[in-house]
């Protein structure tokens, strides 16, 4: 019996953005008892077009049934999946840490410079640190910090473009919508 592997996909899904969309699209994940690892939603390169970014760590089978499942609901005008390899991909985050561990813990700004983080406001009361980067770089910089005590921490669900190019273009063209 062949054992399929479970990996990390991102799911792209254009769709017109009405109401109730997102709830119908989780319960497609609901359904099959998949976990998100992330979720993004913003305007794609298409005029009143939006995408959908879903990471899922699932068989390749399951994730071809996903993205069909997916393309029947009416909104969706089409989804792909793609491996890892096969996209950049980057995440950010947000650190809210004391302002006195900036000036009196010295290893902080070392933490800081060596991980290509930026500093986005200091007040006296605190500072914001950014970073982007793979998950696994944000990680890493959360469990520098975590021991100094974060006041406050965030993370964005995935963003990602394709290595390929993607025709999605000429795809929406055929249902008479504009590319940017």
């Amino acid at each position: 019996m062949l054992i399929m592997e479970r990996e990390s996909y991102t799911i792209s899904v254009y769709t017109e953005n009405n109401i109730g969309l997102l709830n119908r699209i989780s319960a497609i994940f609901l359904k099959r008892h998949i976990n998100l690892d992330s979720m993004t939603a913003s305007v794609s390169e298409i005029k009143d077009v939006f995408r959908f970014t879903i990471v899922v760590k699932i068989t390749e089978e399951q994730v071809k049934k996903l993205v069909g499942q997916i393309e029947k609901q009416i909104e969706v005008i089409k989804a792909f999946y793609h491996k890892d390899d096969e996209t950049i991909y980057q995440e950010t985050a947000l650190f809210k840490i004391a302002s006195k561990l900036l000036f009196e813990e010295r290893q902080i700004q070392n933490v800081i410079k060596e991980s290509n983080a930026n500093i986005v406001t200091v007040t006296p009361e605190f500072f914001v640190l950014e970073k982007t980067g793979r998950r696994k770089e944000v990680e890493k910089l959360y469990d520098k910090l975590e021991p100094y005590g974060l006041m406050q921490f965030v993370r964005s669900g995935r963003i990602a473009v394709t290595k390929e190019k993607m025709h999605i273009s000429k795809i929406i063209e055929s249902f008479g919508i504009e590319a940017l």
